[in-house]
C-alpha cells in the first residue's frame, strides 16, 4: 500500500535542482506523482506529492535534511494521504484580468469563502498590457463548488462582484 508525502522547498534558482531533487527521490524508490514549480524572483519554489511504500518513503526524510544541506534549499516534508473523492462538488475554472492593485486574490477569495466554495488550485501573473504597458494582473484558478448552489446564480454575483471591482471574469466548468 502507497504511503503520500508532500515535500516543499524553496532556494535560490539555479539549474540542477530538480535532477538533484527528483534523483533523491527516484534513488529512494518512490515516485513523484504530482508537482508545482516555478521561480518566484529569484528563488526557486516547489511543491511535490511523492509516493512509496512505507520504508521507501522513511528513506526519503531521512534523505531531505541532507538534500537541504547539499542544495541550499529550505525543504519541509508532511505525511499526507490521497484525497478522496468529492461527489458533492463541481470543479469550475475562473479567470479573473484586470489594472493591477492591492487586494484582488483577497477580495475574490473571501467571496468564494463566503459561498463555502473551496479554492483548488490558484495561479496568478503581473503582467505589461499590449500597446500601453499598462501593469496588468490575473488569476486563473479552479474552485469547488457545492452541488446545491445554483450556478447561474454563483456566476450572476461573481459578474456583478468583479464589474464593481473593474475586474473582468470568466466562469467555465473545469475541463479535467
Amino acid at each position: 500500500m502507497s504511503e503520500y508525502l508532500v515535500i516543499s522547498a524553496v532556494g535560490e534558482d539555479r539549474p540542477g535542482i530538480v535532477d538533484k531533487l527528483s534523483k533523491a527521490i527516484f534513488n529512494a524508490g518512490c515516485n513523484i506523482v504530482d508537482s508545482r514549480m516555478t521561480v518566484l524572483g529569484g528563488e526557486f519554489a516547489i511543491i511535490l506529492l511523492v509516493s512509496g511504500g512505507a520504508s521507501d518513503i522513511s528513506q526519503l526524510e531521512a534523505t531531505l535534511p541532507g538534500m537541504q544541506d547539499t542544495l541550499a534549499l529550505t525543504i519541509t516534508a508532511k505525511r499526507t494521504s490521497t484525497r478522496s473523492s468529492r461527489r458533492d462538488m463541481l470543479a469550475y475554472s475562473v479567470r479573473a484580468v484586470s489594472i493591477d492593485h492591492p487586494g484582488i486574490v483577497y477580495k475574490l477569495a473571501s467571496f468564494f469563502s463566503a459561498r463555502s466554495i473551496n479554492i483548488e488550485d490558484l495561479t496568478t501573473t503581473r503582467y505589461a498590457a499590449a500597446h500601453t504597458g499598462t501593469p496588468m494582473f490575473s488569476i486563473d484558478m479552479v474552485i469547488n463548488i457545492p452541488v446545491d448552489v445554483r450556478i447561474s446564480r454563483l456566476r450572476e454575483d461573481l459578474t456583478e462582484f468583479c464589474d464593481d471591482l473593474n475586474i473582468d471574469v470568466y466562469i467555465e466548468p473545469e475541463r479535467g
